[in-house]
């Protein structure tokens, strides 16, 4: 770890923006869900002040459905303070395991990852700091859920991750994946480059091999993914930014 007082160097953060977002058709069909409007803004715009706050520079974003619009409103990242580079899926989808096997050569050795559709206003530099000290390959952070805002998906007991799984779940799993980890860039490497499957597969087989470091984080988080999601998001960076006046969160324009 380092030193005290010292200031943690944050690596690569990979956002993965390359979904279909079903949940909020019809407006996906024609609009990814990182470009949904909320708070006035692109949600995208909202992770990258949050992630350069936080002290991340460089952020890849890793891209698939409609990721062209992404590109065209981000760029290069330097309104928003960072270097934004892109990796995209290809004419097939890749999962969101596959969108970051083909993204490695962007990412290092070793990376941090958040989901597109998660808002994580939470201390990242403890995050990577306990993934280092772990000797892990890889770490997830984990809420105290009790299925308040999703269900629930992680069982977790003595400071480690007894079991994850996002299809079987039972009452002993309290605690949700919060939606920040960190990965040494080999857990990755035994797969295709063009191989689709999901990051989930990658997290549960590393659970079950003893190899997942598991991080109790205790800010809430917001997810997009569904329309009560996207409404306490829009409510939360409303008052962040002191923006007033609601929207149709929905819509593809932004109200004035």
């Amino acid at each position: 770890m380092s030193a005290q007082g010292a200031r943690t160097e944050l690596p690569t953060i990979a956002i993965l923006c390359g979904g279909l977002a079903t949940r909020l058709h019809p407006v996906t069909l024609t609009v990814p869900k990182s470009m949904l409007q909320v708070a006035g803004e692109p949600f995208i715009a909202h992770q990258l002040r949050l992630l350069v706050k936080a002290g991340f520079r460089d952020v890849v974003l890793l891209c698939g459905y409609l990721g062209g619009q992404i590109q065209s409103f981000v760029q290069d990242g330097s309104q928003f303070g960072c270097t934004v580079r892109f990796s995209f899926d290809g004419p097939d989808l890749l999962g969101t395991g596959g969108a970051v096997r083909r993204a490695l050569p962007l990412l290092g050795r070793d990376f941090m990852l958040t989901y597109g559709d998660s808002y994580c206003p939470t201390n990242y530099a403890r995050i990577y700091n306990a993934f280092r000290d772990s000797t892990m390959p890889g770490l997830m952070t984990i809420f105290h859920n009790e299925n308040r805002w999703d269900t629930s998906n992680v069982e977790y007991c003595d400071q480690k991750i007894v079991r994850y799984d996002k299809t079987s779940r039972d009452a002993r799993m309290k605690y949700i994946d919060y939606g920040v980890s960190a990965f040494k860039a080999d857990v990755f490497e035994g797969f295709e480059g063009d191989q689709a499957f999901e990051l989930s597969s990658i997290q549960k087989n590393l659970v079950e091999l003893g190899q997942l470091a598991g991080l109790e984080v205790f800010e809430r988080f917001y997810e997009i993914g569904k329309i009560d999601g996207l409404e306490e998001a829009d409510i939360e960076l409303r008052e962040r930014r002191g923006v007033t006046g609601a929207q149709n969160l929905l819509n593809e324009e932004p109200s004035h």
